[in-house]
């Protein structure tokens, strides 16, 4: 059976902050493979007992949050965690255990905020950041000001719609023929260098 200490050393040690976005077919399988049925079972309530601890939680967070992402890329199922992930990382902010973990590795705690297609949690992400990642919070932060960006202009991330099924309106269509989120990335690039 995966424990917590199998999530986190596989992520923040095996993978590490060079392979955490990396696109890769090898890791994706590699994660589905070593973690799908944990997750599976988490998805169904059977790992309640992770979210006792701040090192738990944060393996909580990374398996309802991070994985489906890999496991599941290009498909709805990689979202279909992330409300499991939201409540967790609220709660462990709530509790200051973020915290208790140090730098990189402590913005998993706010991914879930920046994957929320809420603009509150959004602006929450932001906040965390900024406050709470003082030495390595920089990329992270841009990242956290895109996915705002663009919840602000749409109230969703047009980039799922296919995934998830729902119809895009023309804006949607015109803004993911123009680059979608590379370009607000970049704008905001050029904004901050301006």
């Amino acid at each position: 059976m995966v424990t917590p200490e199998d999530v986190l050393s596989f992520w923040l040690d095996e993978i590490g902050a060079k392979g955490w976005y990396a696109v890769s077919r090898d890791l994706d399988e590699k994660i589905r493979t070593s973690f799908h049925d944990t997750w599976l079972r988490a998805k169904q309530g059977e790992c309640g007992q992770w979210l006792t601890d701040p090192k738990d939680i944060l393996a909580y967070i990374i398996l309802m949050d991070q994985f489906p992402r890999n496991m599941f890329r290009d498909s709805g199922e990689a979202f279909s965690t992330d409300r499991h992930a939201l409540a967790a990382a609220k709660t462990a902010i709530r509790r200051k255990w973020d915290l208790r973990t140090e730098e990189p590795a402590r913005q998993f705690f706010y991914l879930p905020l920046m994957h929320s297609e809420n603009l509150c949690d959004q602006e929450r992400c932001i906040r965390m950041v900024c406050d709470r990642m003082p030495k390595t919070g920089a990329n992270t932060l841009l990242h956290a000001r895109a996915h705002r960006e663009v919840i602000r202009q749409f109230g969703r991330f047009p980039y799922r719609n296919e995934a998830l099924g729902r119809e895009t309106n023309p804006p949607e269509r015109a803004y993911l023929d123009a680059g979608a989120y590379a370009t607000t990335v970049r704008e905001l690039q050029h904004k901050d260098a301006a």
